[in-house]
């Protein structure tokens, strides 16, 4: 069983980034590294951010999240309905952001990801195979 969804062509996959999204918390668990506490910290963070896919195909958005319980949602292109890029001062300039995405069939947000990099790129993919679907 392959792991992309339908075996779909993946047209972008990335987990959030650690340091890009957060450099201040970043440098304290450095710091904090000297001591037991700041490695634990940064394994859990950083074992949180490798068990967060997103994969955009040309048909579909999916977040896959979870270590030892899984979570998976899917948004087809075609019923994407609204998207959302959000990015702030430090994200912009460490090239990651925000990706919210709702569809017609729901009323609230089905795929939420914070620290993705190139979210702007990520919206023009969806909005490009959301009309020729």
């Amino acid at each position: 069983m392959s792991d992309t969804p339908q075996d779909e062509p993946i047209l972008y996959e990335a987990h959030p980034a650690m340091f890009r999204n957060n450099p201040v918390w970043f440098v304290i668990c450095v710091l904090l590294s000297f001591v037991v506490v700041g490695l634990i910290l940064l394994l859990i963070w950083y074992l949180q951010t490798r068990a967060t896919t997103l994969i955009v195909t040309n048909e579909q958005t999916t977040l896959r999240k979870g270590l030892l319980s899984k979570e998976t949602n899917d948004v087809f292109h075609e019923n994407v309905r609204n998207i959302q890029v959000k990015q702030t001062f430090f994200q912009r300039m460490m090239g990651v952001g925000y990706v919210g995405i709702s569809s017609s069939g729901q009323s609230g947000l089905e795929i939420e990801v914070n620290g993705i990099p190139d979210p702007d790129r990520v919206k023009e993919i969806i909005d490009e195979h959301r009309h020729t679907s």
